[in-house]
């Protein structure tokens, strides 16, 4: 395989560790440059370069997730990872396997959904980067520490770490099938457009949270929505304001069932859901037009 080929590997690391699709372009092509930099002598003493191309990327998203800890605490309102459009086949990378405790291992779907994202945020930069190297990639610890800077003991504490605040923040529940998930959403979809605020609180859990990401870009609420009942009152009013064209279509987010809006052919805004049972848990709302590029283009 040519370094070339590594590229799609390296976007769906790049993804994981950042959560944003056009950053982890940004990582890779600067990757890149670094190895296309190197003289042909020193690129010939490289045993493995898929192996350097994939260290030199975790290395730069490991400082750009320190930096932009800074960046979203100036950012306006909540800060959501960047939704994939349809298959996420463009970052899901190679089969996951071999980590030490199968039972801990994390699917590469399961660690593409906006849910589990959402958890990677809480993560310290060093955590995140040792626990999807590790858990996700399955990369060994003596590769995690060369990236890591850290002993292969610290990293494995690192990633240990990382599982359990990923443990904690996700309790266990009866997850619905891929048709279960859909069914709930088509039914959400309905209740919203018929503005039934019963149906609507009927498809959410008593606890569930509405979460919207405008960047200061796109008009929503700032702060989440707790509750099943000030959820469905709070999409009546979004559909009472629902402007003349705007179509509202059932899309695949993240890899899971969800919602986009358009406008004239412009998505305005991708709706992702965290479904247990026939419930709906969560509701992630990306209003950010810098993030919502991809979905317009494809």
């Amino acid at each position: 395989m040519t370094v070339m080929g590594e590229r799609r590997q390296l976007l769906s690391l790049g993804y994981r560790l950042l959560g944003s699709l056009a950053e982890a372009e940004d990582a890779v092509q600067e990757a890149y440059a670094r190895w296309y930099a190197l003289s042909p002598a020193q690129r010939d003493t490289i045993e493995s370069p898929g192996a350097w191309l994939t260290t030199v990327t975790s290395r730069i998203c490991l400082t750009q997730l320190g930096s932009a800890r800074a960046r979203r605490e100036a950012y306006v309102g909540e800060w959501l990872p960047e939704p994939l459009p349809g298959s996420t086949a463009a970052v899901s990378g190679p089969p996951a396997s071999g980590t030490t405790d199968p039972a801990d291992r994390v699917t590469l779907d399961e660690s593409v959904s906006m849910a589990f994202l959402v958890v990677l945020e809480s993560l310290t930069p060093a955590e995140r980067v040792a626990f999807v190297l590790h858990d996700v990639f399955c990369y060994p610890f003596a590769e995690v520490a060369a990236v890591v800077g850290r002993t292969p003991a610290a990293c494995r504490q690192l990633a240990s770490s990382a599982r359990g605040r990923i443990r904690a923040a996700r309790a266990p529940v009866t997850r619905a099938t891929a048709t279960g998930q859909a069914g709930v959403i088509r039914a959400f979809r309905s209740a919203w457009e018929a503005k039934d605020i019963e149906a609507l609180v009927g498809l959410l859990d008593p606890e569930a949270v509405a979460t919207a990401d405008g960047g200061g870009l796109a008009v929503t609420f700032t702060d989440p929505i707790h509750g099943a009942g000030q959820i469905a009152r709070a999409w009546i009013e979004i559909a009472n304001r629902r402007p003349a064209g705007l179509t509202l279509t059932e899309r695949t987010v993240n890899g899971q069932p969800g919602l986009v809006a358009q406008q004239d052919g412009v998505t305005v805004t991708v709706f992702a859901f965290d479904v247990a049972g026939d419930r709906i848990r969560h509701i992630w709302v990306v209003r950010n037009p810098e993030k919502l590029r991809p979905w317009t283009a494809g």
